[in-house]
């Protein structure tokens, strides 16, 4: 919350170690498999914008800019109707991101694992529908990997 919210960028070096390590488990454990494809989970144009990026996106590049085989794809956006879930309960969160996770232009190969990565899950509900939009395009989804839970 503090990288996104405070503009805290010095913490997207120990956010991507973090993530890099759960990569790493995931492939080690046999549950992913290269080649993969992580996807950051969508973000508001506005608020990435306003912070000077979309941060999913910058750790999950700094995480994987060493391992051959994963490359990052922005291939979610939420559309303009999406709004900020924080302090919205389970089914209005539900409802706010449903049907408003939209495929970007940037194409997920369909021969590969996809790893969604998403910064927090408080609900699961974007997860579930970024999930649903990828899978529904004909990615393979295996796992989505958040970096905190609320």
């Amino acid at each position: 919350v503090a990288v996104k919210d405070r503009g805290r960028r010095d913490l997207i070096p120990p956010l991507a170690d973090a993530l890099a390590l759960g990569v790493h488990r995931l492939l080690t454990w046999g549950l992913l498999d290269v080649p993969l494809t992580i996807v950051p989970a969508p973000t508001r144009s506005w608020a990435a914008r306003r912070r000077g990026g979309d941060p999913v996106s910058r750790v999950a590049t700094l995480a994987t800019a060493h391992h051959p085989g994963i490359t990052v794809v922005r291939a979610l956006r939420l559309n303009a109707l999406a709004r900020d879930s924080a302090g919205l309960d389970s089914d209005a969160r539900e409802r706010n991101v449903a049907g408003r996770v939209l495929l970007t232009s940037r194409r997920v190969p369909a021969d590969v694992e996809v790893l969604l990565v998403d910064d927090i899950v408080t609900t699961g509900a974007t997860a579930r529908e970024s999930v649903r939009v990828l899978q529904t395009a004909g990615a393979g989804v295996s796992a989505v990997l958040a970096l905190a839970a609320a």
